[in-house]
């Protein structure tokens, strides 16, 4: 069972000011929790009904290191962010990403990004076409936040997260930097040497990319309307514009 102590720390972090005090994070459900067990991360806590523990004991046995507490379901779903929560709950430890300097591959900058779930389908649209490295600017949604997380579905643990100020960092990456924006050039018509990779910009739900990072940019880039939306959501921007500039073959 859990204590009081113990619901009351998870409960904690739900909120940044202490996932940053602790340096800790949940991430929960089925799918989730399995991701994170079968990974080398460092996992501070578990919390399972005896059921999932005892279905998935070979998962919980790779980490030796973290503390198991079989609770029953409605202990679970009081400390659950989730509207329909899980058998399962973990309490992992903030993952350091590698230091990015000058490189040759693919990399996404989000600027101010706010909404969790479009930050967490960001972070697994990395993942989905293997760019290792984004850079968010310092006002974007906590990259911890549980919805973020949930949206992310395991992607933390292949995509480096940075915390940076992009204006004065993407110009030292050695490479071109293509800012979605509604105003630049028909994606469509690019003609893209697919040898060399790039930086993807995609800005603020509502204000877009800031100009001192516009500033910087090599190339602003736009997906052509034909019908009558005033915009797309930032995921579905990013999803397409990876497809057409990172993934699929040369044209």
């Amino acid at each position: 069972m859990l204590s009081k102590a113990q619901s009351k720390h998870i409960r904690s972090l739900t909120q940044q000011k202490f996932r940053k005090e602790h340096c800790q994070f949940i991430a929960e459900g089925h799918k989730v929790a399995l991701e994170y067990l079968n990974s080398a991360v460092a996992i501070d806590t578990i919390v399972a009904t005896t059921t999932w523990a005892q279905e998935n004991a070979v998962a919980i046995a790779k980490h030796s290191e973290a503390q198991l507490i079989l609770a029953p379901q409605h202990e679970i779903d009081n400390i659950s962010t989730l509207q329909a929560p899980g058998q399962v709950l973990l309490v992992i430890k903030h993952l350091i990403p590698v230091a990015i300097a000058e490189t040759t591959k693919w990399c996404m900058a989000l600027d101010e990004i706010q909404d969790p779930g479009n930050m967490g389908t960001l972070i697994r649209i990395a993942d989905w076409f293997g760019i290792e490295h984004i850079l968010c600017s310092p006002g974007c949604v906590d990259v911890y936040n549980p919805k973020v997380v949930q949206a992310a579905m395991g992607s933390h643990l292949r995509v480096q997260v940075h915390i940076a100020e992009l204006a004065s960092t993407l110009p030292t990456l050695g490479l071109p930097v293509y800012a979605a924006t509604l105003q630049g050039k028909d994606v469509y018509q690019m003609q893209r040497d697919r040898t060399r990779a790039g930086v993807l910009v995609i800005g603020n739900e509502s204000k877009g990319i800031g100009a001192d990072v516009l500033k910087v940019a090599t190339q602003q880039v736009t997906i052509p309307r034909t019908g009558g939306a005033e915009s797309l959501n930032a995921g579905v921007s990013a999803g397409i514009l990876c497809a057409l500039l990172v993934g699929g073959p040369s044209t």
